[in-house]
């Protein structure tokens, strides 16, 4: 009699439980509180593109060697000094408008003793159509001071120094340092960061991250014109807006999932 009750209880049991039971499993298939936004950002979030391989790299820089073998910077100098100058006038400037006010400069103006000569004033009366131009005549003036204090009226040929001027900073002192005395360093502008993202060369957050992305995947013997052929194609194919895919050299190996061609 007691195990004809304990089976009828256990029994009754089993009923009762049977649809918590369902109800478990139902909540469990169910999705989970924001996992419609979670997979909603997923949809959203950039798909990361494959990343270039080393033949592919040669192939794009090959491609610009052979288009243009010996690619020129378009700030126009006369020394490295002047060179120097010019970089630092052409922040936040194009380097059409720097020349423009540079070439009558640069005629009266070519060592760091002539521009102290000239003083302050006379050099921002030079330059007062480039943006910034007081704040631009101040450093060439105090970088010319320095350079003849503590580095004899020369420009120095490494990075540090370079940058402990006035006006100069990294992008400053690869420039100088490539075009200048042939070093294998990489300048990075506004043109060859949107490269370096926009093709998947070497994307990065910083411009510092895509230097080192560019120095990393580019092989030596393209290094010496490389930030020339990526800001040449930056400016004039591969633009910010409106890019020119369809005359692109290396359409087929740009990863741009919005390339036009």
């Amino acid at each position: 009699m007691a195990k004809i009750i304990r089976s009828q209880r256990a029994s009754t049991s089993s009923v009762r439980s049977a649809p918590k039971k369902k109800a478990a499993k139902a909540a469990r298939l169910l999705p989970k509180p924001g996992a419609k936004k979670a997979a909603k950002k997923a949809a959203k979030r950039p798909v990361k593109p494959k990343p270039w391989t080393s033949e592919e790299v040669y192939e794009a820089f090959d491609r610009f060697r052979k288009a243009n073998p010996e690619p020129k910077g378009e700030l126009e100098h006369l020394n490295p000094y002047t060179l120097l100058v010019a970089v630092v006038l052409s922040a936040q400037a194009t380097d059409a408008g720097v020349n423009k006010a540079t070439r009558a400069l640069f005629a009266v103006a070519d060592t760091p003793e002539k521009m102290l000569e000239l003083g302050e004033d006379r050099v921002r009366d030079y330059i007062k159509t480039i943006g910034l131009y007081r704040n631009k005549a101040k450093n060439v003036i105090a970088l010319s001071q320095k350079l003849i204090a503590e580095f004899g009226g020369e420009v120095p040929r490494t990075r540090a120094e370079i940058e402990s001027l006035p006006g100069a900073g990294r992008k400053t002192a690869n420039v100088v340092l490539n075009m200048a005395f042939g070093e294998h360093t990489m300048a990075v502008d506004t043109h060859v960061f949107r490269v370096g993202n926009r093709t998947g060369l070497a994307p990065g957050k910083t411009p510092l991250e895509v230097e080192l992305g560019l120095e990393k995947v580019i092989p030596t013997e393209f290094m010496l014109h490389a930030h020339h052929w990526l800001i040449l194609h930056g400016r004039y194919t591969c633009l910010a807006r409106g890019p020119r895919c369809d005359v692109c050299l290396i359409n087929d190996l740009c990863r741009w999932p919005e390339k036009t061609v």
